[in-house]
Order: structure tokens, then C-alpha cells, then sequence
């Protein structure tokens, strides 16, 4: 199901997104089973996938939770390829009967999760897992737009300071719920305790976006397997308190409006850009914008007239 909802051959997601939404309904109908989503992301280096792998065991062995994780790999823009190296880097989960591990490519998406990742996620919830991860690319701040699909969003962080970092914190920790400060372990201890400091004096001065939650940090070693239990604790908290205060249920029904408006904005994108009259004119308005002969908006409001006006000539066909 999940191959058919990740299918770029509109047949094939046709009958994915139908699977889809019958599990909805039965979830909605049952008002149980639901799984706790997570989204975790972070600069590359900073060891997420090695925390998966950590973390997923501890949940799986010590707390009998069913893992799903959906690592979203990057993918070429040039080829499309991408590197699908997830199940490398966590061999003991993927070992592990209670986990499944699902590595998608991003295919150059925003925000570094896939087109289908939010459907993704209800196929895993209607599976029967007890918590799905979902770990983005993490290359740059279009990651945030992973804290909409899910309940809690993490940012795992290396225990360095510089630059940079600096566009990370203006960026994604305006959307955390948690930061990890990650390798807190030997000789990196000591810059751990500096940056998990640093970070909490940086949430102090952010503005709070819940009436029920301030956003914590806490330091992690993938690499000793320690204070796994102290995340799962905390994540554990957040989602009580928000599901007592009813702002789950409304997170998650914003998230669906949110959603659907993104497949609608990446639906038009496809459109405009595999129209016949947009493909024999676009490397024109290129070159143009390129010399600089033409601004890109004057080239943008031209393409869209020439693909608005073939619109609704094809339409009047039609009728």
C-alpha cells in the first residue's frame, strides 16, 4: 500500500490514496489505535538515524511499543537517485520484529519529506504501530515543514556552536517541542552541557506557542544507548498534556487542512509543468530571465497567462 501511494503513475496512487482513506474512516470510527507520531530532524552530522537506531531498540525491548520509521532519504536532483542508506545505519532495528523501517526518497520535495509521507504515516497508524518516527533529510530550514504531519517534533543537534548553527536556530527551533543534544559522550561531554545551555537560554527568549507546553532540552548518547528513557518520558508528558487539553485533536485536524492544501499547491506545479504549452516555452523564458532581457516576473506572469488562456480554451472544448 505504501508503494502505491508513493507511485508517481496516477493509477497506482489512485488506489493507494483509496486504501488510504478507508483506513482513516476506520480509525476515526474505532477512536482508538492511534499512533504517536514524531517527526525528528537536524543538520547532517548531527546523528539522527544513529539515535533511531538507539532509541527505536529502547522502545521495542524496554516499553513493547511497535516502531515504524520513515526515513526520508535525498534525492538527486540531477538523476533522482537517491542514496536509501537508512537500513545500513540501524542494523539492529531493522532486525527487530516490532520495527519496520521504510526508506523513502524525497525526490527534490520541500521540506525534505515525500509528497505522500502524511499518508504514509496513517497506512503505518492503521498497521498497528504504537509510534512512527518520521526523520527527515536534514539539510537546510524547508525541514520544518515536517511539524506538520506530526504530534511532537524533535531536533536532534551535535554538541558544536558556530555559525552554523545560527540559521538552525532562527529557522526550525521556532517549531521544537524538544532538542537533543546529541554525542553527549567522552571528550564531547563538556561542549554537550555548553550547547544544551546555550539552547535553553535560546527557547527562554523564543514566544510560547502552547498554553500547556514549553519546549525542553535534554543531552543524548546514540553512541552509550543512554537517556533513552529520559526522551521517552518527556515525549510521553507532551503528548498527555496535549491530548488533555484537547490541542492534539486540533493539531491534527489542522495538519489535514495543511496538508491537503500542499498536495493541491504540488498537483498545480505538475500541471504547469508537464502542460504542452508551458514545455515548448519554457527554456525561452529561461535564456531570457538568464541574459537578463526579461525579469522573472514579467517571464512568470507570461508563462501563467499562456498556460491559463490553453486552460480554458481546452475547456471550452470539452464542453
Amino acid at each position: 500500500a505504501i508503494t502505491l501511494v508513493e507511485s508517481s503513475h496516477p493509477g497506482k496512487r489512485k488506489r493507494g490514496q483509496i486504501v488510504a482513506s478507508s483506513i482513516s474512516r476506520h480509525l476515526r470510527r474505532q477512536q482508538t489505535g492511534r499512533s504517536f507520531r514524531i517527526g525528528l530532524t537536524g543538520p547532517p552530522g548531527a546523528g539522527k538515524s544513529t539515535f533511531i537506531e538507539m532509541f527505536g531498540s529502547f522502545l521495542t525491548s524496554s516499553r513493547s511499543q511497535r516502531l515504524a520509521v520513515l526515513a526520508v532519504d535525498p534525492s538527486s536532483s540531477t538523476t533522482g537517485g537517491s542514496l536509501l542508506g537508512d537500513r545500513t545505519r540501524m542494523p539492529q532495528l531493522s532486525r527487530d520484529p516490532n520495527a519496520y523501517i521504510r526508506p523513502s526518497p524525497s525526490s527534490g520535495a520541500l521540506g525534505g519529506v515525500t509528497r505522500s509521507t502524511s499518508e504514509t504515516i496513517l497506512l503505518c497508524e492503521g498497521a498497528g504501530y504504537d509510534v512512527v518516527l518520521v526523520e527527515t533529510v536534514g539539510v537546510g530550514q524547508s525541514e520544518f515543514i515536517v511539524s506538520d504531519m506530526v504530534d511532537m517534533f524533535i531536533l536532534i543537534v551535535p554538541p558544536a556552536s558556530g555559525d552554523e548553527l545560527q540559521g538552525l536556530k532562527r529557522g526550525v527551533i521556532e517549531l521544537v517541542d524538544l532538542v537533543l543534544v546529541n554525542k553527549a559522550d567522552g571528550d564531547l561531554l563538556p561542549a554537550a552541557r555548553r550547547m544544551k545551555a546555550e539552547y535553553t537560554s535560546a527557547l527562554k527568549l523564543l514566544r510560547k506557542r502552547s498554553s500547556v507546553w514549553h519546549p525542553d532540552v535534554l543531552m543524548v548518547s546514540s553512541l552509550e544507548s543512554k537517556y533513552g528513557d529520559q526522551v521517552w518520558k518527556v515525549a510521553l508528558d507532551f503528548k498527555k498534556k496535549m491530548e488533555e487539553s484537547g490541542k492534539l485533536f486540533l493539531k491534527r485536524s489542522n495538519q489535514q487542512n495543511a496538508c491537503m492544501w500542499d498536495y493541491i499547491k504540488n498537483e498545480i506545479m505538475t500541471s504547469f509543468r508537464h502542460h504542452p504549452a508551458i514545455q515548448s516555452q519554457i527554456h525561452h523564458y529561461e535564456r531570457l530571465v538568464t541574459s537578463g532581457d526579461m525579469t522573472p516576473s514579467v517571464a512568470a506572469d507570461e508563462l501563467l497567462e499562456s498556460f491559463m488562456t490553453r486552460h480554458e480554451h481546452n475547456r471550452g472544448n470539452k464542453k
